[in-house]
């Protein structure tokens, strides 16, 4: 301790060494001595071109140490603006080992080895600066030479946190420092103290800091000087490293948050540096290749962990009463609970964060203002809650609604909508709300804290942050964690109108146009730097301008670029030293064009410099303008137009030229295509050329918003009719994710018996959407504007009211108008079916009310009643009420103080109440605006009055029961009651309210904002599950609310005990224990598999078909003036879409013209909504037709070896265990494995991808299915295993082959067609001839023989379970089929796997995770179990065990012998009745979905494929796991063999580099870069082990060395802007030379990763392949070392030769060659198709062709 005692408290280090002598210190280059007019001292400058030529080495000598044992190392340096500087620190660590600390502004991210860290240094700016506001969000300019501006900076570095944290070594002495230039430097020092800079000694003396307790100020002589009343970090910055958090997404050094007074040390006395866990790594540094030399095993579950079990199973009629959780959980909406007494509210004392949203505070400052909202921005959903103690007696559950489902889009605009960087997520918004939905299953979460209608959204470039902004005077911005839903700030801007919003790539800008006072338009700039770390969001900078703005983006290669268009202007901005400043684009003759849309060539080319950037422009008048954006000109114009000439079924293509001109509102550009959306209703996808349409949809309104997703592999589509969808560039097919009404909702009615709801709105509309998938199903149009809707109580019949006083009935299960009635003179404010179903009741603002017979077809009117209803429409749409008993109804009228009770079977009144004189100390008379029945049994009725109460009044005397006041801050618009008497519904202006009932409570209410319009009325679902409310949108709530029946139910639903498993299934004993009317919990429904029929109005005579206005289905038609069908089903499906997709390719004169459409008809097959269906990959390209296949044994290579399994079939491997044959398949060969010799045989036979395979029971004969190719019929065949040929083909079905199976005893095998064409054959497998087929109604997932009836066999799919049994009479065979939905319980569902227990038991699996258990002798259902959150596609039965494996990743092993213990005869109620009892054994997380199982008889051990391409192999008894093939997951692109030939190397898409030995084709190492491709790889020349590498390059311009020997990346460099296509050393590895896709060719060096140099005469090319040489230079006595070559796409090749070393390469010749016929096949796929559409399918190489696909395939060459 002694020796350091002369380090305490600190050591000035250039005095210590005495620097100016320069004895113990050395100066190299330019460094000299000045004064520094800032610092008033002495300082030194260091200067030079080259950091490393000038510097100050401290000590003099390498082998001496200054042994400084300070713990932070301190800094007072300045760095010389518009130059770069480097600062190298040796410390000792343990063991004496030296590690180098460098930080520089050259680095432009951080690396790390074991002796060297490289931090990137960020030099600060001075305050307010524009640099220092703006270009910290722009990665690129963050790191480069210092600004002009900067300061000068005290720096601290805590060496021992640096040391322990990324190199986890113990710190000891600092040995020596190197300070290069630029920069001016006036002292370093160490200390163990953690000084501050800003505080001076008085200051630290007021605040109590000494050296004793670790911290203090910084010495006098190292402190900079502040002038009087001046502040230190306004002069002057102060970095600590490791900050308190890193400010960008990598490790870096730059200024913390300037602190806004010295006071803040206060607060830290002890200024003792956190844990380790303050600083974490960021992604760049995850970025860094990880390297997998042994593949992660699944984690697997011990088997002596405590089971699962699963007890009391319900038998068919009972139900699972559990819900899953999912996102909407924690997004709980808007609520809030107060006392009727006063309804003073005071917000709760202790809020949960995580639950997230606005929360809004209630404040009583007096008796008429109730309640004021105050918006904070605080984590997710509105969530109101207010009680006075929490022992008060309230409301439960709290919260008692939830959010589950908004039917609706747009609002205040339809033109944002926005794609998440997956493409799982469409984000838009729904007035106030915004929703984000997924696509797959339509489930949607939500944002909620506006208070006004979205007007606004944007995402950063990797949708992590949400801005959204709202419509209104004061227009507020919200900038959420999309992720995580919560809300992370909130600025009030002075503007309204605010209409369009831009993020930055980066995130760190925010960009908004709206209107000022002065309705001016105004651009605001906001800094969202710091947002997502709890910063502010702050005003950048403003500008007012006189030019109109539509839209305007911030570019996404810098943050202080925009763009704008809008009337008679296209505008460049940038926010340049705190001020925006933009300048307009020369539009020449074309300026007055209204401009609608702007957008870039390019969605991720950072690097691309300015002078390439195109901008492209649309406008009103159909022109689209590509605009040179360095040049700020036009470089090309064109014009869309219509059609020249319209034939009958097909559409001319759509041109750009001159003449009348399609309005253009939208349009997208990826890096391979152009999207466009006009007025005419085409979405429109287009070559970046704009030659010609090569996709387009018509949809029925002006499609207003285009956007491309981020794999160009979607385009979504808005329209202004509220439509919204998306198109599949792919599969050409249009999926619609939303419709909506276009106005307010006036009024709803629910058939809760198929769960439909019809609604009518001020948009013209009557519709009916499905409650489960929210699909629309009908839409009823009319001149007439519709008022009031209701659903008879049980058949699919509804009515509909107008304005004209017309009251039409409708027929939906026979698709025709039944009644039309015209009694009513006024509009139609009420309309009611007495819930027996006998009578139809209405009212119209005239004061008149009809009875109708509702029992009868044509529901005669049976009295018309005058004056009895009270005039006007403000009653609209619930002015008529019946009691649940039917026996009265209630109205009010016939005045508005007066409500009448009437006999509901003739209208004769019974009891009149006059409201106005119930108060009698109220001076204004009241009167009554709603009224409802409560259940018979209370004899209740509630009178909701214009004094903002509620009254109940007896029905039998008419006697005041009770009233509550202050109901709502407004009128009350709707009420209901709930059918146990138990709660109450009201609606009041904006918000719902949920009331306990009887008014017993201290808190009686809860109440839930959202709409942000009134709402017109709201319903408890006939279920009472939900909770329907409607006004600006339509809003699906649950009721939460347990039922008194479940409390007292004997029937106990499924119970499953808790193990501590990792993912176990869940009990159902929360509060979501909550049924719906069929008996299951809430869940999402499965997309449609069938479209809707046609409404049939045949029946009606022109009379009624004019008055019936035009009326339509979800369907290609919009209007269905003649349409009939026989005998629809009674629950038509949602349809998929309702456009026309057409594909136009382009004409040649190569080919003949090519018009391909889709039209989304309804007989036309949609792909049912399972993963367990078989969907083939998209292919791009054929096989030449001129191509000869080789005799039999001539030919010159055979294939050796196949690495990789398809994970895209289903079923397509087979293991038979006593026969040891392993067999599966990849792409269309047949690979037969025998894994104790790893050898393999391949059968050979297919052309197209291999679906299913089936193995027969003796292991002899392996049967194969795959597609047809050019429109024939799928290839079934049937392979001998003994000798590897093919016994016989079958060509039946003509979509794919969806499964394959042998009976038991291998007389029959079964094959089952896809959703195209769902039929099943039986064929017999001696004679391979067809027995019989049938053709069953829904698409088919599954088959399988039973085990134990040889004549059993069984099918499921979307229709549920089919039973087959073959009936053999002679040589006749008949397949009969007894086709059984699936059980109720179970709702709505795909049955996509099956299996047969041997005791006459069929496991059957959904796709929502049921398994259900029938007994095959009665085909019935007498059991059910919730066994995975997910898909169940592959069920196995062995013994008494049952293995799932579901698209959750999840392979489970459940013990069902219990099962056998249940009587199917005999149900199964109560947990006393049976104590039946399934365990889950075991389970193991795999890497993908299963879609392949086989397994031994005990079910021990057995192979699971996964669609990862992954065969594993489960061992069951030792909790073991064993990849057995893995390739690839997707395209391998290149595959180079190491000079001796002993290893080859792989790069794929997925981003992986592997190496594989050559003899065994083992995987020896992989290198997996995330989020790249890997276009190319290369070795390195050296033959030595030691210093063998591999060099990959991939899709970001990068190339990547690494060093097999210690299996780590060894250097990153980026020579390219665009995707690297081809890579190779030089012959002597001085040199890689690499080229992109553009064209050029770089050379860099290995050595130090500089680009040495770069060849531009391929540029515009891609290069396809590079080969280097040595030999040649010297057979042709050229100057060089070596030669080399690059090969172009457009068929050039240039030679070169070399000298690296002397810096020597020149062009020796070019070769071009002529083109090779085109293919008549692949003619019509576009050259600019995206690159994952177009994919090449064969390659050459001088001995032969090779064909990519997603795994590596060996061939051995013929001898």
């Amino acid at each position: 301790m002694a020796s350091k005692g002369w380090q305490h408290p600190y050591v000035s280090i250039f005095k210590h060494v005495r620097v100016e002598d320069w004895k113990r210190s050395a100066k190299e280059g330019d460094v000299s001595t000045c004064t520094d007019k800032r610092l008033k001292c002495s300082v030194f400058r260091i200067r030079g071109p080259v950091p490393a030529n000038s510097f100050i080495m401290i000590p003099k000598n390498s082998n001496q140490s200054l042994g400084l044992t300070g713990r932070y190392f301190y800094l007072l340096f300045r760095p010389t603006p518009g130059k770069y500087f480097v600062v190298h620190l040796d410390v000792s660590v343990e063991e004496g080992q030296v590690v180098r600390i460098s930080f520089s502004n050259m680095f432009k991210e951080f690396k790390s080895t074991a002796t060297w860290l490289q931090f990137p240094f960020l030099c600060g700016a001075a305050k307010d600066s524009v640099y220092e506001s703006t270009a910290k969000s722009a990665r690129h300019g963050l790191v480069g030479p210092a600004p002009t501006s900067v300061r000068w900076t005290c720096l601290m570095l805590d060496l021992q946190y640096t040391l322990s944290v990324y190199l986890k070594r113990c710190y000891c002495q600092l040995k020596s420092i190197k300070l290069c230039a630029n920069m001016a430097v006036k002292n370093m020092f160490t200390s163990d103290l953690l000084l501050d800079p800003g505080i001076s000694f008085s200051e630290a003396r007021l605040m109590g800091l000494a050296s004793s307790q670790g911290t203090g100020p910084i010495p006098r002589d190292m402190s900079f000087p502040v002038p009087k009343g001046g502040s230190w970090h306004d002069l002057y910055d102060h970095i600590r490293f490791p900050s308190e958090g890193t400010k960008l997404p990598f490790d870096s050094i730059q200024k913390d948050n300037p602190r806004p007074e010295a006071s803040c040390v206060s607060n830290q006395r002890r200024p003792i540096r956190g844990e380790s866990c303050l600083v974490s790594l960021s992604k760049p540094v995850q970025d860094r290749v990880s390297l997998i030399q042994q593949i992660t095993d699944p984690k697997s579950i011990p088997r002596n962990q405590t089971p699962m079990a699963v007890t009391n199973i319900p038998e068919l009629g009972l139900v699972s009463t559990h819900q899953s959780g999912d996102s909407l959980s924690q997004n709980e909406n808007q609520h809030q609970q107060e006392t009727t007494s006063s309804q003073q509210v005071t917000s709760r004392p202790s809020w949960d964060t995580n639950d997230g949203g606005v929360h809004v505070h209630f404040h009583p400052e007096d008796e008429e203002s109730e309640e004021e909202f105050v918006c904070t921005p605080v984590p997710l959903s509105a969530h109101l809650s207010s009680s006075k103690e929490s022992r008060q007696q309230k409301l439960l559950p709290d919260p008692i609604l939830r959010l589950n489902r908004i039917i609706g889009f747009g609002g205040a605009t339809t033109k944002y909508a926005l794609w998440s960087k997956s493409g799982d997520e469409v984000v838009y918004p729904c007035h106030a709300i915004i929703v984000s939905m997924k696509v797959s299953s339509n489930q949607q979460r939500f944002f909620t804290g506006h208070t006004d209608k979205v007007s606004a959204l944007a995402f950063n470039g990797n949708t992590t942050l949400l801005a959204s902004a709202q419509t209104g005077n004061h227009s507020v911005v919200r900038v959420w964690d999309y992720h995580k839903g919560s809300c992370l700030a909130m600025s009030r801007v002075h503007a309204h109108s605010l209409s369009s919003l831009s993020f930055s790539y980066s995130g760190g800008i925010l960009c908004g146009v709206g209107k000022d006072s002065h309705n001016k338009t105004m651009v605001v700039v906001w800094n969202t730097m710091n947002v997502s770390k709890g910063g502010e969001v702050t005003i950048l900078a403003k500008a007012h301008t006189d030019v109109d703005i539509h839209t305007m983006k911030v570019a996404f290669f810098d943050d202080t670029r925009m763009v704008s268009c809008g009337r008679d202007n296209i505008r460049l901005w940038r926010v340049r030293n705190g001020t925006l400043r933009s300048c307009p684009v020369n539009l020449g003759e074309y300026h007055s064009l209204d401009f609608t849309d702007v957008a870039f060539e390019e969605g991720n080319s950072f690097q691309q410099h300015l002078d390439d950037r195109t901008l492209f422009a649309s406008s009103r008048s159909g022109y689209i303008l590509e605009i040179d954006y360095s040049r700020v000109v036009v470089r090309n114009v064109r014009r869309l137009l219509p059609a020249q000439q319209q034939h009958a079924d097909r559409r001319e293509k759509q041109t750009l030229n001159s003449g009348p001109g399609i309005a253009i509102n939208s349009i997208s550009v990826s890096s391979s295509f152009c999207a466009t959306g006009s007025e005419d209703g085409f979405l429109r996808l287009w070559p970046l050329d704009f030659s010609a349409v090569f996709l387009e949809a018509e949809h029925e309104g002006p499609v207003c918003l285009v956007s491309v997703s981020s794999d160009s592999l979607q385009v979504l589509a808005a329209t202004s009719t509220g439509n919204l969808g998306f198109l599949d560039v792919s599969s050409r097919g249009y999926n619609t994710l939303m419709r909506s009404h276009t106005d307010t909702v006036l009024g709803f009615s629910v058939d809760g018996i198929r769960r439909h709801l019809t609604s009518a709105s001020s948009d013209g509309t009557v519709r009916i959407w499905n409650m489960d998938s929210l699909h629309q199903l009908y839409d009823f149009a009319s001149e007439d504007s519709p008022c009031s809707v209701a659903f008879h109580p049980s058949e699919q019949v509804f009515s509909c009211g107008f304005s004209s006083g017309i009251v039409r009935v409708f027929d939906i299960s026979g698709a025709k108008l039944l009644a039309e009635h015209k009694q009513h003179r006024g509009e139609v404010v009420g309309l009611a079916f007495s819930p027996d179903g006998e009578f139809m009741y209405s009212a119209d603002s005239q004061g008149s009310l009809a009875l109708y017979n509702a029992s009868e077809e044509d529901l005669n009117v049976i009295r018309v009643v005058c004056n009895v209803v009270a005039r006007g429409t403000e009653h609209t749409p619930d002015a008529l009420a019946v009691s649940g008993d039917s026996r009265c109804l209630a109205f009010i009228g016939p005045s508005e103080y007066i409500v009448t009770i009437a006999d509901s079977r003739s209208l004769d009144e019974l009891l009149h109440v006059d409201v106005s004189i119930l108060d009698m100390q109220n001076t204004r008379l009241d009167s009554a605006l709603r009224v409802c029945f409560s259940p018979a049994s209370t004899e209740h009725l509630l009178v909701a009055t214009s004094s903002n109460k509620i009254l109940w009044v007896s029905t039998k005397t008419g006697r005041l029961l009770r009233e509550v006041s202050k109901v709502h801050k407004h009128q009350c618009s709707s009420l209901a009651v709930s059918e146990d008497s138990r709660f109450l519904l009201t609606a009041g202006h904006n918000a719902v309210k949920v009331w306990d009932y009887n008014m017993q409570l201290e808190i009686n209410s809860q109440m839930f904002i959202g709409h942000s319009q009134p709402i017109r009325q709201v319903s408890f679902t006939p279920d009472q599950l939900g909770v329907v409310s409607v006004g600006d949108a339509i809003f699906l709530w649950d009721f939460l609310a347990l039922p008194v029946d479940s409390l007292t139910d004997s029937c106990s639903p499924l119970v499953i005990r808790h193990t501590p498993a990792p993912k176990s299934v869940q009990p159902h004993t929360e509060v979501n224990g909550v049924r719906l009317s069929n008996g299951m919990p809430r869940q999402t429904a499965p997309l449609p598999s069938s479209p809707p029929p046609p409404l049939d109005i045949s029946t009606l005579d022109q009379v009624d078909q004019g008055v019936l206005g035009s009326l339509s289905i979800c369907d290609d038609t919009q209007t269905v003036p003649h349409a009939s069908v026989a005998e629809p089903p009674s629950d038509p499906r949602p349809p998929s879409s309702f456009l026309k997709v057409t594909e136009l390719t382009d004409t040649s004169p190569l080919n003949t013209s090519l018009t391909y459409a889709v039209e989304l008809k309804g007989k036309k097959p949609i792909r049912p909504d399972c993963y367990r269906h078989f969907i083939p990959r998209f292919k791009t390209s054929t096989v030449d037709p001129a191509a000869v296949a080789p005799q039999s044994g001539e030919e010159g290579i055979n294939l050796k070896a196949v690495i990789g399994y398809n994970g895209n079939g289903r079923g397509n491997m087979v293991w038979s265990p006593d026969q040891g044959l392993f067999a599966y398949s990849c792409g269309c060969v047949v690979v037969v494995e025998y894994l104790h010799t790893g050898s393999q045989r391949h059968l050979q036979g297919h052309s197209e991808e291999i679906s299913c395979l089936a193995l027969t029971h003796d292991a002899q004969t392996v049967a194969s299915a795959a597609g047809g190719s050019n429109g024939s019929r799928s290839l079934i065949c049937l392979w001998d295993v003994q000798n590897g040929t093919c016994r016989s083909t079958i060509s039946y079905h003509r979509g794919a082959v969806q499964s394959l199976a042998f009976s038991r005893d291998d007389r029959f095998f079964l094959s089952v067609g896809d959703f195209s064409e769902p039929e099943v054959a039986l064929w017999s497998n001696k004679t391979f001839q067809l027995l019989s087929h049938v053709r069953v109604s829904g698409p088919v997932h599954d088959a399988a023989f039973s085990p134990s009836a040889a004549s059993q066999l069984a099918c499921v799919g979307s229709q549920g379970v089919h039973f087959c049994l073959i009936h053999t009479q002679g040589s006749d065979v008949d397949l009969r089929v007894q086709r059984v939905k699936a059980p109720a319980e179970v709702g709505e569902v795909e049955l996509t796997a099956l299996c047969y227990n041997a005791d006459s038991f069929l496991f059957t699996a959904t796709n929502r995770g049921h398994i259900c258990v029938w007994d095959v002798n009665t085909q019935r259902c007498f059991m059910t179990w919730e066994a995975d959150e997910g898909e169940i596609g592959v069920l196995r039965c062995r013994g008494n065990h049952l293995l799932t494996g579901s698209n959750t990743r999840w392979l489970r092993l459940w013990e069902v012998e219990a099962v056998r213990g249940v009587k199917p005869q005999e149900k199964v109620c109560s947990r006393e009745d049976s104590d039946t009892t399934v365990v889950l054994e075991q389970e193991i997380m795999l890497d993908g979905t299963t879609v392949s199982a086989a397994f031994d008889t005990t079910m021990d051990m057995g192979i699971v494929g996964t669609t990862a391409g992954t065969l594993w192999y489960i061992n069951w008894s030792d909790c073991s796991s064993i990849r057995l093939v893995s390739g690839h997951k997707t395209k391998v692109n290149d595959v180079v063999f190491s000079s001796d030939e002993t290893h080859f190397a792989t790069c794929s898409e997925d981003g992986s580099v592997r190496v594989w030995s050559a003899p065994s084709n083992e995987l020896v190492v992989q290198f997996q870069v995330l989020n790249q491709a890997c276009g190319c790889v290369c070795w390195s020349p050296s033959s030595s082990k030691e210093s063998a590498c591999v060099a990959g390059g991939y899709s970001d311009g990068t190339l990547r060395i690494f060093r097999l020997s210690s299996s780590e990346m060894e250097m990153k460099l980026h020579p390219h802007q665009v995707a690297v296509t081809a890579i190779q050393y030089s012959a002597d590895g001085h040199v890689i030379l690499s080229a992109g896709k553009n064209g050029l060719v770089a050379v860099s060096s290995p050595i130090n990763g500089a680009t040495i140099r770069v060849i531009r005469d391929h540029k515009g090319a891609p290069i396809t392949n590079i080969q280097c040489v040595s030999e040649q230079c010297k057979d042709f006595k050229l100057e060089g070392k070596e030669m080399w070559l690059a090969a172009s796409a457009d068929r050039r090749v240039s030679v070169w030769a070399a000298d690296w070393l002397n810096d020597k390469c020149d062009l020796l010749d070019w070769l071009t060659f002529p083109a090779p016929p085109i293919s008549r096949m692949t003619a019509h796929l576009p050259a600019w198709l995206p690159s994952a559409l177009q994919t090449p399918a064969w390659w050459s190489t001088p001995a032969t062709e090779w064909r990519k696909s997603c795994c590596s395939t060996v061939w051995q060459k013929n001898r």
